[in-house]
C-alpha cells in the first residue's frame, strides 16, 4: 500500500473508495458530482487531489461525517487498514448521536401493523415520515 511517504496527494474519489466510504469508485465519484462530499468547506470535482490534514465532509443518506484525512492510500484494504486512514472529528461524532436519538424517540410511539394499515394507521405512518423528514 502507498503510503503518505511514497505520495503527496491522491484523488479524493480513489482515496474515498480506498477509505470504504463508497462500494465503488463510481459510487464516490456520483457522490461528489452531487455535493455530497465537502473539502474543507468546499465543493470539489472527482479529480481534486487530497493531503494529508485535509478535512472531508462525507454526506450518505441522512448522516454526515466530518473525518481528518491521516494517510493516503490507493489500494482498498481491509475495515481495519480503511478507519487508519481518517480521523472523525469529535463534533461529528457527536452530531450523528443526537440525530441517531431522534431518530428512536421519533419511532419509539409506533408499531407496524401485522395486516394492511387502517386508514388511522396510514395517517400515523404519514405524520411520522413527515415528522423524521424535519429533522433531517
Amino acid at each position: 500500500m502507498k503510503r503518505d511517504s511514497d505520495q503527496a496527494k491522491l484523488r479524493v474519489d480513489r482515496w474515498l473508495w480506498a477509505a470504504r466510504f463508497f462500494k465503488t469508485r463510481s459510487l464516490a465519484k456520483t457522490a461528489i458530482e452531487n455535493g455530497k462530499i465537502e473539502l474543507n468547506g468546499n465543493r470539489i470535482k472527482a479529480s481534486k487531489e487530497i493531503a494529508h490534514g485535509d478535512l472531508l465532509s462525507v454526506r450518505r443518506g441522512d448522516t454526515v461525517q466530518i473525518v481528518t484525512v491521516l494517510a493516503l492510500t490507493d489500494k482498498r484494504g481491509s475495515a481495519t487498514i480503511a478507519q487508519s486512514l481518517y480521523e472523525e472529528t469529535e463534533q461529528s461524532k457527536l452530531e450523528r448521536a443526537i440525530v441517531t436519538e431522534k431518530k428512536k424517540i421519533i419511532r419509539a410511539g409506533y408499531s407496524s401493523p401485522k395486516s394492511k394499515p387502517s386508514k388511522k394507521n396510514r395517517r400515523k405512518i404519514a405524520e411520522l415520515k413527515m415528522n423524521e423528514d424535519t429533522y433531517n
